[in-house]
């Protein structure tokens, strides 16, 4: 467990990310062992081998065999997640490493939606958020995972948020996130994940490019860089799952 995961556990926020799957609880600050199972530390896709094995695909190259799971817990829907996993001396078979799954929750795991062209701010909005910085945030295994923040005051409204491919003719891999509040401008901030399917950019044939993300702000429009690689051929074509596991309500 800790040659594995030991990398991510310093650049965890743990009662940030707790508090978006609905971990909520009094922390006992003595109790090692609740906050260890109870803090995720793992941010995996979920996927199905063409043998039916459900396994966990780490980063690019590190796969994961859980084995006190037979099937995966979201059917046959491949998707984005975050975990709290330990790493255990069994075999993993054609897989990197053997874990226990302590809990796993999914992410709100979507395509890069449809250029609507004149349409695009009416339907996705304009509506300002803030790109937290969080281990979370990292393009890999053709996903770009997000934790963003943004002002919720209506517990029943939706907010919808999108990726967009920017069609900027002097950079392909340059993409907008867009976040609809649907007129829910007012009320306390808060944080939630979310993870988009990068297939619809061109391939980058195996070499490691600069992805540029831009966004709305509550101060103005800004952006960052990932370091991003076409996904690799992989056995799992299943679909994106599109459910959520939030506090706050998305699509």
């Amino acid at each position: 467990m800790k040659t594995l995961f030991s990398f991510r556990k310093g650049l965890m926020i743990a009662a940030a990310i707790t508090s978006i799957i609905g971990l909520q609880s009094c922390l006992d600050d003595d109790d090692n062992n609740y906050y260890q199972l109870n803090v995720p530390n793992a941010l995996v896709t979920v996927k199905t081998d063409t043998d039916n094995t459900f396994y966990l695909q780490l980063d690019d190259s590190t796969t994961l065999l859980p084995v006190n799971y037979s099937s995966s817990p979201f059917g046959d829907k491949e998707v984005r997640a975050i975990a709290n996993i330990e790493e255990v001396n069994e075999p993993s078979g054609a897989y990197t490493k053997a874990v226990q799954i302590n809990w796993i929750d999914s992410i709100l795991t979507k395509p890069i939606a449809p250029d609507l062209g004149e349409e695009n701010d009416q339907t996705y909005g304009t509506d300002p958020v803030e790109i937290v910085n969080d281990w979370v945030n990292i393009a890999e295994d053709g996903y770009l995972t997000l934790r963003f923040r943004t002002v919720w005051g209506n517990s029943s409204q939706a907010h919808y948020v999108n990726l967009l491919k920017s069609n900027n003719p002097e950079n392909p891999y340059e993409v907008e996130f867009r976040h609809n509040a649907f007129g829910d401008t007012s009320g306390s901030y808060g944080d939630a994940l979310v993870a988009f399917k990068l297939d619809g950019l061109p391939d980058t044939e195996g070499k490691t490019v600069k992805l540029t993300l831009k966004w709305q702000s509550f101060s103005g429009e800004k952006s960052t860089t990932f370091n991003y690689c076409t996904r690799k051929s992989t056995a799992s074509q299943a679909p994106a799952i599109t459910s959520v596991r939030s506090s706050y309500p998305l699509k």
